[in-house]
């Protein structure tokens, strides 16, 4: 029943993630707000939607390493997986972007990650309302330094036309698909770590993180078929940021989230850290500005290891 629990939730989350992204850039457009705010603020805060519900129920429901893992988890899932899948299906050219802010500010976000939790093996409110803040910041800046005419690839400028009747609908079904997603997703987890005996901590950072990745992984496998522009790789990195900023700020705000196991300090969060580290010497070496298939292969190999130690010990 466990495992039904389980894809059941993650079934939801996504329909439900789907129809709220949907509703709210719809919703954004009949107020005016311009496409490339909405695909930077309003499209990103919402795909980060079913993260959020997760972790929130997580937290509350006392599981806490389900909370910070699901994020550690699909932060490493982000690079390892659905970077190294994209880039074996076709190379990815690195933008100047990347490495000029993205990348130092998705440091930043995980190292000061690190520091919060491993300062007093908690995340505070205090502590949340600094990374949700940093966060707006780096939107601030991200609006400010882009062309006000750049495409916005995420946004279907065809919402513009919805009908009031249909916004609202579709924000009903995502609230309701999303609430339920949550809800069975966390419970059936707890059961089934459990069940095989491991924790909540080895279910958060794999099965969790791996089902939460899953649309991105989908959208980005299609997009290399088709031979279009696979993956940008600044959404990959502002995915990542997302998931600290917003998910594990706005949980913190909310609830206190404890760590209950030691793991997510002595593996997990050491794994995210490298994966995100690692980004500049495959962009260096040893063709510039490129992850070729080689690079995607080491970065699937590597989380494939990542996985194999998890489970393992």
């Amino acid at each position: 029943m466990s495992i039904v629990l389980v894809i059941l939730g993650l079934l939801l989350l996504v329909v439900g993630g789907e129809f709220l992204v949907r509703s709210s850039v719809a919703l954004s457009f009949k107020f005016s707000i311009s496409k490339l705010v909405i695909g930077m603020t309003v499209v990103s805060f919402a795909t980060s939607a079913p993260e959020l519900l997760v972790s929130l129920n997580a937290a509350l429901s006392g599981s806490p390493a389900i909370a910070i893992n699901n994020v550690v988890g699909s932060n490493i899932a982000n690079i390892g997986l659905v970077l190294g899948i994209t880039a074996l299906i076709g190379s990815i050219t690195i933008e100047k972007s990347f490495y000029k802010l993205n990348w130092p500010v998705m440091m930043v976000f995980s190292l000061g990650l690190y520091y919060f939790l491993s300062n007093d093996n908690k995340l505070t409110a205090i502590e949340g309302v600094i990374l949700f803040s940093a966060l707006i910041i780096f939107l601030v800046v991200l609006i400010k330094r882009s062309k006000s005419n750049e495409n916005i690839e995420d946004v279907d400028e065809i919402l513009a036309k919805t009908s009031n009747f249909k916004i609202v609908v579709w924000l009903i079904i995502g609230a309701v698909a999303l609430y339920f997603g949550s809800e069975w997703l966390v419970e059936g987890a707890k059961e089934l770590a459990k069940a095989v005996g491991v924790s909540d901590g080895v279910i958060g950072v794999t099965m969790i993180a791996i089902g939460t990745s899953v649309p991105e992984l989908a959208a980005s496998v299609i997009a290399a078929a088709k031979q279009e522009k696979a993956i940008s790789l600044g959404n990959l990195i502002g995915s990542n940021i997302f998931n600290i900023g917003s998910v594990l700020g706005l949980t913190s705000i909310i609830t206190t989230i404890p760590i209950d196991e030691p793991q997510i300090l002595t593996r997990d969060i050491f794994w995210m850290l490298a994966f995100s580290a690692i980004l500049i010497p495959l962009m260096i070496l040893p063709k510039k500005f490129q992850i070729s298939r080689y690079k995607g292969f080491l970065l699937v190999f590597a989380y494939g290891i990542f996985l194999f130690l998890v489970f393992t010990k």
